[in-house]
């Protein structure tokens, strides 16, 4: 019996500890493992660009998504647009991401050190010494790579642009 797409997808989202064990048994197999992560909240083309160039920096894309408890203290209460599952289904549906994870800190700090990525990738807002887990990636070899922003693409100005029609 064939997987429907659906229930694809839906494998693609792990508990810590069951990715944990995923991505030690693909670093076993020689995999580089990549890691992203943020809110996610309304998906976009900046957000899309970001996870792609993410994903071409090793073999495996791994997206932390904040939950709704942890979106809301970033961002404020009427913050996330989505359920924090329906994030992670959508990131989980796009052919570059090979696991999605839910985390509940206010940074990813713990996930980050749980998984020990090859590679981190944030986004062009950020500097290498202001990314989270930066310096615990590198002291382990790895590598941390800023991706440039795709200038006219953020959440909160689509939500703005909504907001006016």
């Amino acid at each position: 019996m064939t997987m429907s797409k659906p229930e694809w997808i839906q494998t693609k989202i792990f508990s810590r500890e069951a990715l944990v064990y995923h991505c030690n048994a693909a670093k076993v197999t020689g995999k580089k493992i990549v890691f992203t992560n943020g809110c996610f909240d309304i998906l976009h083309h900046g957000h899309l660009d970001l996870l792609a160039k993410a994903a071409d920096n090793g073999n495996m894309l791994v997206v932390g998504v904040n939950t709704d408890a942890s979106v809301r203290k970033l961002k404020g209460p009427e913050r996330p647009v989505n359920h924090e599952m329906d994030r992670a289904f959508q990131l989980a549906s796009l052919l570059c991401v090979d696991a999605v994870c839910l985390f509940d800190e206010d940074t990813p700090k713990e996930l980050i050190e749980s998984l020990k990525p090859d590679v981190l990738v944030k986004g062009g807002d950020y500097t290498i010494d202001k990314i989270v887990g930066a310096d615990f990636v590198q002291s382990r070899g790895g590598e941390v790579v800023v991706v440039p922003f795709v200038q006219g693409y953020s959440t909160s100005s689509l939500i703005d642009r909504i907001k006016k029609l």
